[in-house]
Formats: structure tokens, C-alpha cells, sequence
């Protein structure tokens, strides 16, 4: 079990790359497809290593690096496809963030600590990446539509879904600002707490 949770991991970072490759040939279809597929796989290898106690040091390790490479790899392509300061801007922000928590982390390893993980199911963390996974399927499915517009027959419902699309990706794309700018201070916060204790 526990080789099959890490192959999850491993896949999911080799989704990072090929979503990298789809979306510059724009192969939209096959790029949702993909980073769905790994959605769910990012879901299963953490159920199935707390149901069957797989969890391993290598494992961890591998979880977070995938997660890291499939939300900023693809973010950074939509950033290159739509260019819209609306999407570029909290897009940067994110990315800062998840920078900032990996020196705090970085920092606290060189003291032999660790910064706390909240443990609650509706954690900031669990719902800014909820609410990044949402956005990126949000346009990951506007951009497949657009490229699709020679094959669609039904003009006004194709103006109605890729604006409920787009306006959702917008939507859960802000909240998941804010739910990083939240998680960020959380840490924060408790990276203070444990500072005072090595001064």
C-alpha cells in the first residue's frame, strides 16, 4: 500500500509536467482530463495512507512536492494563456506565499522545529487548495470551450456556460487569496510563538 500511495504522489508530479506540455500545444481537453486525474489522485493517497497507516517520511515529502508542482505549474501556464491582471495578480501572490511558508519551514528546520499544521477539516489550508483546484478546472474548461468554438452549434449557450465558468474560476480563485493570506498569517503567527522560545 504504501508503494502504491507514493506511485499517486509520483504521479501527480508527472501530471505537473505533461499539463506544462498539453497546455502549450493547446490541448485543453487533455490538459482537464489530467489535472482531474490527479485531483482525485491527490485525494486518494492521502485517504488511503491514514486508512492503512502508509504514511512515510518519503511519502510526505512527495505529497507536498506534487501538490506544489501541479497547482504552480498550472497556474503559471494560465497566467501565460490568459492575461488578465485579475488572474496574474493573486496568482503571484500565492506563489509568493507558498515561498514565504517554505522559509519559514526551512528556517524552524535549521532550530530542530516544525511550524504546526492546523488540524481541523476546514483548515484555511484544505480550502484555499479546494478553492484552487476548483478555479484551475473553472478555466481549464473556459479555455477548452474557446478552442472548441468552431465545433459548437448553440452560440448562446456557449456564451452561458464559459461565463458561469469563468466567473466561478474568478471567484474561487480570490477566495482562495484570501484563504492563503489567512493560512499564511496562521503560520506566521505560530512561527513568532516558537521564535520567543529559542530566544
Amino acid at each position: 500500500m504504501k508503494f502504491f500511495v507514493n506511485f499517486l504522489s509520483s504521479f501527480r508530479i508527472f501530471a505537473s509536467f505533461a499539463i506544462v506540455g498539453t497546455m502549450m500545444c493547446d490541448m485543453y481537453l487533455t490538459t482537464l482530463i489530467l489535472f482531474l486525474l490527479a485531483a482525485i489522485s491527490d485525494f486518494f493517497d492521502g485517504y488511503l495512507a491514514r486508512k492503512y497507516n502508509a504514511c512515510t517520511n518519503l511519502g510526505s515529502v512527495l505529497d507536498s512536492i506534487a501538490d506544489k508542482f501541479l497547482i504552480i505549474n498550472t497556474y503559471i501556464m494560465m497566467c501565460i494563456m490568459m492575461q488578465r491582471w485579475f488572474i496574474i495578480i493573486p496568482i503571484i501572490l500565492m506563489i509568493a506565499r507558498e515561498l514565504y511558508i517554505s522559509g519559514l519551514r526551512e528556517f524552524m528546520g535549521t532550530q530542530k522545529m516544525t511550524l504546526a499544521h492546523p488540524k481541523s477539516r476546514f483548515a484555511p489550508g484544505k480550502i484555499k487548495a479546494a478553492m484552487q483546484m476548483i478555479s484551475i478546472i473553472a478555466f481549464l474548461g473556459c479555455l477548452w470551450i474557446s478552442v472548441s468554438l468552431g465545433t459548437i452549434t448553440n452560440l448562446n449557450l456557449f456564451v452561458y456556460t464559459l461565463s458561469i465558468l469563468f466567473n466561478i474560476g474568478i471567484f474561487s480563485l480570490w477566495f482562495a487569496l484570501a484563504t492563503s493570506i489567512w493560512s499564511a498569517a496562521q503560520y506566521t503567527m505560530d512561527f513568532a510563538q516558537q521564535l520567543k522560545k529559542i530566544k
